[in-house]
This record gives structure tokens, sequence and C-alpha cells, in this order.
């Protein structure tokens, strides 16, 4: 049986990472098609402007033709720079390997997740597209785990 740590692990000998501020500067000058694996409901509270909400329960209809989930631009980019993004760093490299492996040849995750990009002051936007403030993404980020989650001592 493996961890999740452990397949985390895994998956990063076949993924590669891209920093928040590596990102940052990439999209001065390029548009990569950034991929948000988080939930909706995620999704609505904050996300990178202009990135594409594809929850990893539908990843593989929606980067296929003839489902309803299909996201043409997202099928079309199988050889154009993609960067998978979600909250934390590791659903995303889950999703990128998932991706090399339906072929896709130019695909990272984005290390840190948005977490990390927070963390280093860039912006998002919510639902409205409106700037969201710093403190309250933090406050958003911020694990609130319940007793019962906690690893038995």
């Amino acid at each position: 049986m493996k961890t999740f740590n452990q397949l985390i692990k895994d998956a990063l000998e076949h993924v590669k990472e891209i920093f928040p501020w590596d990102l940052a500067d990439t999209m001065e000058s390029a548009t990569p098609l950034i991929i948000d694996v988080r939930e909706p409901y995620e999704f609505a509270a904050m996300h990178i402007e202009n990135s594409i909400n594809v929850p990893r329960g539908i990843l593989e209809t929606a980067c296929e033709y003839d489902f309803e989930e299909t996201i043409p631009e997202l099928v079309e980019a199988r050889n154009n720079p993609v960067v998978v993004i979600c909250r934390s760093g590791n659903r995303s490299i889950f999703v990128a390997e998932v991706m090399q492996k339906m072929g896709y040849t130019d695909v990272v995750s984005l290390k840190t997740g948005l977490r990390g990009w927070n963390d280093a002051e860039l912006p998002m936007v919510d639902q409205k597209n409106d700037i969201v403030d710093i403190d309250d993404a933090d406050l958003y980020f911020t694990p609130k785990l319940r007793p019962e989650q906690h690893s038995p001592q």
C-alpha cells in the first residue's frame, strides 16, 4: 500500500514543475493554457485570471472530443504549453501525469499551487473577475482540519 505522499513522489518522476514566479514571468510574454483542476466552488472563490476550470473528476473526458465535458481548447492543446494548477500543487501533479499519458507534450504542474501563487503576492480574481485580497486568500488557503481528521496519537 502506498500513501498519498508516496503517490505524489512517484508521479513527480514523470512530471515537471514550475514555480509561481516563473509562471508569472512566462505569462508576461506568452500565453500558456492554464488549467485549474480544483472543484468549481474553489475556482469561483479565486483563481488565476484567464485560467480554465477543469475539475480533476472530468479531466479525461474534457481532453477528448465527443463527450459532454469536452473543452475544445484543451483537446487542441496537446502540443502547446499547458500549466496545471490546484490549491497546493498535489492534484495538479496527478493531472499532469495523466495528461502526458494522453499525449500532451508540454504540460507542467504549478509547484506549491495557488497557495504558493498567493504567497508570492501574485493576483487572483473571483467569479466576478474582481481582484481577491491577498489576506482573504491567505485565510481561504489556511487548512481547517476537524479533530477527527488528524492522525491518531
